[in-house]
C-alpha cells in the first residue's frame, strides 16, 4: 500500500497527441519544419492530426477520470500561445488550456502543468534558438504569461522537460527538432535550458510565491562494461553528461569540472555568465524524474553500437564522448530496443537523497513501447506493460519506505501518439488508440492501473 495522498498520475505532451497545427492561430513550431524535411520521421510521419485531443481533450479527460487518476501532467504548446516566441499572446491559444484544466478540475483531478516539451517557436531558432541566450530571456517571459493566466487553477508547475534530449538530441546529433549537428552549440543550448529554467522559477515566484515549481530531468543509472579503465572513464563521461551536468547545476548550482574538462576542446565556456549558475539552482519545490532503462557503456576502440538506435541517420548526441559505445546489458528489452531494469530506478532514487539537497521527488514519466494490436475479443492485452509497471511501483514503494521522499508517480503515456522522430510506430500508451478512427481502447495496463489507483497498491497483476 502506498501512503495517502500519493500522486497517481499520467503523462502527455503537447505536440505528440493535440494536433490541430493551424488552429486558432497557433505559430509555426520547429518540430512543423523538421517534420517536413524527408528523412526525418520513420514512415514520413506528422503531428498534423495526431490524436486530436485538441479536439477531442474532453473525451480524453473522462478517461482520465475513468482511470481514477488525481494528477495528469501536460505541456503547452509555445506557438499556441505565443506564436511567434515573444511579444502578446494568442488569447484563443491560451484559452484551450483554460478549458482543458477546468474539465480536469470538474473531474477532481490535478493540472500538472509543462511548460516546455520541445516544440520551440520556429521564429525563435530562426534568431538562433537554445544555442542563442536570449531564448531564455524569450522562455521566462512565456512562462510569466502562462502562469499569471492559470496561476490560480493549477498549483503543480514544471519548467523544462528533459533538458538533455531538447540540447543534445536537437544540437548535436540532430535525430530531434531543430535537426542540428553543432557539438559546440548543443553545449550552449544545455546551458541556455538550464537558465531558461532558473529564469522561469524567479519569473513565477514573483508573481505567486505559493505555487510549486519543479525541474524536469531525464536520468539513467550508468554501468561500466568491464572494470577496464576504458570502460570505467566511458562510464563517468556519460554519467556526467546525461546526468550530473543537470542535476549539479539545478541543486548545487555548479557544473561538474570533469564534464567541463571533456567539452573544454569545444569551448571555453564563456556563455555562462556570473551569476547563471546560482539562477539555475534557485529553490525549487520538487524535482520530476523521467525514468526508463539503464546505460551500460564501454569505451574500446570501436565500442558497440547503441543498443537503443537512433530512429533515423544521426549524429552522436555525446558530445566529447563520441568514442563510447552502448552494449546491451542482456536484460528484457522494450520495442524501443530500452533495457528494462527496475533496479535502475531505485539507484538513482537513492542516489539523488543521498548525493543532492533533499528536495520531494516525483516519477513524471516511467512506461514502455510495446507492439500492441487489437485482438479478436476486442481487447488490447498487454502483460509486457503491466509488468514494467509493476515492477517500476514496487520500486517506488520500496524508495519509499526506505525513507526517500517519493511523492507521486505519472505513468508515460496516457495513450498512444505520435513518438517524435518514430512516428506512430512505437505505442507507449495505457489507452490504445486507432490512428485512423482515433478510437480510444483502455489497455489491460490501463485497467490493471486503474485497479491498483483505486486501492492504493498493488494487489496483484493482470491476465
Amino acid at each position: 500500500m502506498f501512503p495517502t495522498g500519493f500522486v497517481w498520475g499520467a503523462a502527455t505532451s503537447a505536440y505528440q497527441i493535440e494536433g490541430a497545427l493551424a488552429a486558432d492561430g497557433r505559430g509555426r513550431s520547429i518540430w512543423d519544419t523538421f517534420c517536413s524535411q524527408d528523412g526525418r520521421i520513420v514512415g514520413g510521419d506528422t503531428a498534423e492530426i495526431a490524436i486530436d485531443h485538441f479536439n477531442r481533450y474532453r473525451e480524453d479527460v473522462k478517461l482520465m477520470a475513468d482511470l481514477g487518476l488525481t494528477a495528469y501532467r501536460f505541456s503547452v504548446s509555445w506557438p499556441r500561445i505565443q506564436p511567434d516566441g515573444s511579444g502578446a499572446y494568442n488569447r484563443k491559444g491560451l484559452d484551450f488550456y483554460k478549458r482543458l484544466v477546468d474539465e480536469l478540475l470538474s473531474y477532481g483531478i490535478d493540472p500538472w502543468l509543462t511548460l516546455y516539451h520541445w516544440d520551440l517557436p520556429q521564429a525563435l531558432e530562426d534568431a538562433g534558438g537554445w544555442p542563442s541566450r536570449d531564448t531564455s530571456k524569450r522562455f521566462a517571459d512565456f512562462a510569466a504569461t502562462v502562469h499569471a493566466e492559470l496561476g490560480d487553477r493549477v498549483r503543480n508547475w514544471s519548467t523544462v522537460n528533459e533538458p538533455w534530449c531538447a540540447a543534445f538530441l536537437g544540437y548535436a546529433s540532430g535525430e530531434h527538432a531543430p535537426g542540428r549537428r553543432e557539438p559546440a552549440a548543443a553545449l550552449r543550448a544545455a546551458h541556455h535550458l538550464n537558465l531558461a529554467h532558473g529564469l522561469a522559477v524567479q519569473a513565477m515566484r514573483a508573481q505567486n510565491p505559493d505555487s510549486l515549481i519543479g525541474g524536469c530531468v531525464n536520468v539513467y543509472p550508468v554501468t561500466a562494461a568491464t572494470n577496464s579503465e576504458a570502460d570505467q572513464d566511458a562510464a563517468r563521461r556519460i554519467d556526467g553528461l546525461q546526468n550530473r551536468f543537470f542535476l549539479d547545476a539545478l541543486l548545487k548550482g555548479s557544473y561538474p569540472e570533469d564534464v567541463l574538462a571533456d567539452l573544454s576542446h569545444l569551448s571555453d565556456m564563456e556563455f555562462i555568465h556570473d551569476g547563471d549558475l546560482a539562477t539555475i539552482a534557485a529553490p525549487i519545490d520538487m524535482l520530476l524524474i523521467n525514468y526508463y532503462s539503464r546505460f551500460t557503456v564501454s569505451g574500446a576502440p570501436g565500442g558497440a553500437a547503441s543498443a537503443a538506435a537512433a530512429p533515423t541517420d544521426s549524429g552522436s548526441p555525446w558530445i566529447g564522448s563520441e568514442h563510447v559505445g552502448f552494449v546491451n546489458g542482456g536484460r528484457p528489452v522494450t520495442s524501443m530496443g530500452w533495457e528494462v531494469d527496475g533496479s535502475g530506478l531505485l539507484e538513482m532514487l537513492q542516489r539523488l537523497t543521498d548525493e543532492y539537497p533533499r528536495v520531494p521527488l516525483y516519477i513524471s514519466e516511467n512506461g514502455a513501447a510495446y507492439d500492441d494490436v487489437i485482438g479478436e475479443d476486442g481487447a488490447v492485452h498487454d502483460p509486457e506493460r503491466v509488468d514494467y509497471i509493476d515492477a517500476h511501483l514496487r520500486i517506488c514503494h520500496t524508495a519509499i519506505e526506505s525513507g526517500i521522499p517519493l511523492q507521486g508517480y505519472f505513468a508515460w503515456s496516457l495513450m498512444d501518439n505520435f513518438e517524435w522522430a518514430w512516428g506512430y510506430g512505437k505505442r507507449f500508451g495505457l489507452v490504445y488508440v486507432d490512428y485512423e478512427t482515433q478510437a480510444r481502447t483502455m489497455k489491460s495496463s490501463a485497467l490493471w492501473y486503474a485497479d491498483a489507483i483505486r486501492h492504493g497498491g498493488l494487489l496483484g497483476r493482470a491476465q
